[in-house]
């Protein structure tokens, strides 16, 4: 455990200089961070990657300064614990809440700390895991299942919990039936895979065929090419109807399709944008169909420990595409940025 006073040396850390791009990433050394009341330090042993690592290098939004240390997923072992912390110890093997809040207001007393008016995201707002260490409020680390390794810990906590926040929003359950469309990256496999374990009847949408099989042998209803006409499709497999609930992190090319794939007074979950930030809407289809355009992102600190729960338990699966070396994150950036992996992509040490 380190003390106040300890000489530590620089840590290697992945960091941003500017918003040019993901070749902007230069891998060098930067000062070691310490924590302060209610902080821990962990010694990182694997981090995960998200688009989030490509939006903030190209300043979609812009980190609050440089240089800026990318990531949001990890999992480690703390290894330096500041004043005022309980229930965390170091040597503790733990998984990164990626969701910081102030933990005072009215909104965190509610748990709903994504509303909280200091809301930050590690790896958006204040620096991540692509380093040797990462400080932390205690309460955004939670115990690592023993049953999981280090790559599927740091795989697992922010599109789990995500798509636990999710469900909770489009009031996903037993019961209803679920289209997840794009089913492929770690965002859109964790929805299917929470929606699966809650009960509901689960679709699917991809453009990898590796992906629709991953699905199938999920459980999918079915899995369907997003290329195609798959709004069509899915009132076909169902009877004419539609679904209770489409969950979209696809943004502008799937839209309107995932809006046609609804039933009367259904319920399109959007989650991310990334093929696009606008969309149009016709809004007499949404007043006579009676249908819900339903945001949800991030998570708070409950939903966090239910998605992890849920992964320990064997319930929810969140493959791991690759595991890259640290040294390679400019590698795992490419295989992103290709969107052509199932799963997640994680840095090991």
């Amino acid at each position: 455990m380190a003390h106040p006073g300890d000489r530590l040396p620089d840590m290697r850390a992945w960091s941003l200089p500017d918003t040019r791009g993901p070749q902007a990433y230069a891998l060098g050394r930067l000062e070691d961070p310490q924590p302060g009341p209610g902080e821990v330090r962990v010694a990182l042993r694997a981090s995960a990657l998200n688009h989030l690592d490509l939006w903030v290098a190209h300043g979609m939004p812009a980190p609050p300064s440089f240089p800026h240390v990318p990531g949001a997923d990890g999992a480690g072992i703390v290894d330096a614990v500041g004043p005022e912390v309980e229930g965390v110890a170091a040597g503790d093997e733990v998984v990164i809440d990626p969701s910081t809040s102030c933990g005072q207001c009215e909104m965190c007393r509610r748990g709903e700390v994504p509303f909280c008016a200091t809301f930050r995201i590690v790896g958006e707002h204040r620096w991540g895991t692509h380093a040797e260490h990462v400080v932390l409020p205690a309460v955004n680390v939670a115990p690592k299942p023993p049953s999981l390794s280090w790559a599927q810990a740091a795989g697992a906590g922010l599109v789990v919990s995500s798509a636990m926040r999710i469900a909770r929003r489009g009031r996903i359950g037993a019961g209803t039936t679920v289209l997840v469309v794009g089913v492929s990256g770690g965002s859109a496999t964790a929805a299917f895979e929470v929606a699966r374990a809650l009960g509901a009847t689960v679709y699917a949408t991809s453009t990898n065929p590796q992906a629709r099989a991953w699905a199938e042998q999920r459980g999918a209803a079915a899995a369907i090419d997003s290329a195609g006409a798959y709004g069509e499709e899915i009132r076909a497999l169902t009877n004419g109807h539609g679904v209770d609930v489409v969950v979209d992190n696809v943004g502008t090319v799937t839209f309107e399709r995932s809006i046609g794939a609804l039933a009367r007074g259904g319920r399109l979950v959007t989650n991310g944008s990334t093929s696009g930030r606008t969309a149009e809407l016709h809004l007499p289809t949404l007043f006579w169909r009676q249908l819900e355009v339903i945001g949800a992102t991030m998570n708070d600190h409950e939903e966090f420990a239910a998605g992890i729960a849920l992964v320990a338990g064997g319930t929810v699966e969140v493959p791991v595409d690759a595991e890259f070396p640290f040294e390679e994150y400019p590698a795992a950036l490419a295989r992103l940025e290709a969107g052509d992996q199932l799963g997640k992509l994680v840095l090991t040490r």
